[in-house]
């Protein structure tokens, strides 16, 4: 099961997301190092929304529609970051670097992790997905537990070779191209929160039997 596991989330990163872009941004920027100190930003968050879908913590928040407003925090997240990339393109950014003792590991760290915890709606989808494997495959306890264990191993496997991939190409990047890549990264965070905000829009206005 774990390796059933390991198979479907490999499936799952094909669908490149903003979390995937950021961690290809930070290694052409900042190198291997920094960029896999965001992806284990990312697997941390990502191991904590898996434990609460296979918990059934998610119910509590599976009441009345909560696609919604579940949507506006990823949104407004997504559009700082996107702004900011925007604004550090043309070398005047939004954000304030963070301390320096927490050094360019820790800041993409926690950049990282903001990111990936500022999407909820990432633990109604976990819980879907278990939900459909566990009629599928009769999944047991254990092995759903397995499951998701394969599939938290798939986002560290495929974001350790986006971030090598972006090491590779690290010496070759002037500030210009770094500049222009940070651009195009915020337009596709800018164009993502969008797809968020009307997603929400259209829920809210659904009528309510």
């Amino acid at each position: 099961m774990l390796l059933r596991g390991f198979k479907f989330g490999l499936l799952l990163q094909l669908a490149v997301g903003p979390v995937c872009l950021f961690i290809l941004g930070t290694a052409s920027a900042k190198g291997f190092g920094a960029a896999e100190a965001a992806v284990l930003g990312v697997a941390l968050v990502d191991g904590l929304y898996i434990l609460a879908a296979l918990s059934g913590i998610s119910l509590l928040v599976s009441r009345g529609k909560p696609g919604a407003w579940l949507s506006v925090p990823g949104a407004a997240v997504l559009l700082l970051f996107g702004a900011d990339m925007l604004a550090s393109a043309a070398g005047y950014p939004l954000l304030p670097s963070l301390p320096a003792h927490q050094g360019v590991w820790g800041g993409s760290f926690v950049q990282a992790l903001l990111l990936t915890a500022a999407n909820p709606l990432t633990l109604l989808f976990w819980t879907g997905v278990f939900a459909a494997k566990t009629a599928e495959w009769k999944m047991e306890s254990g092995e759903r537990l397995h499951f998701g264990i394969g599939c938290l191993m798939s986002t560290v496997f495929f974001l350790t070779a986006v971030s090598l991939a972006g090491g590779l190409v690290k010496p070759f990047m002037t500030p210009g191209l770094t500049g222009a890549l940070n651009g195009v990264i915020g337009l596709v965070f800018l164009g993502f929160a969008w797809r968020l905000i009307h997603s929400a829009l259209l829920k809210s206005g659904e009528p309510t039997a």
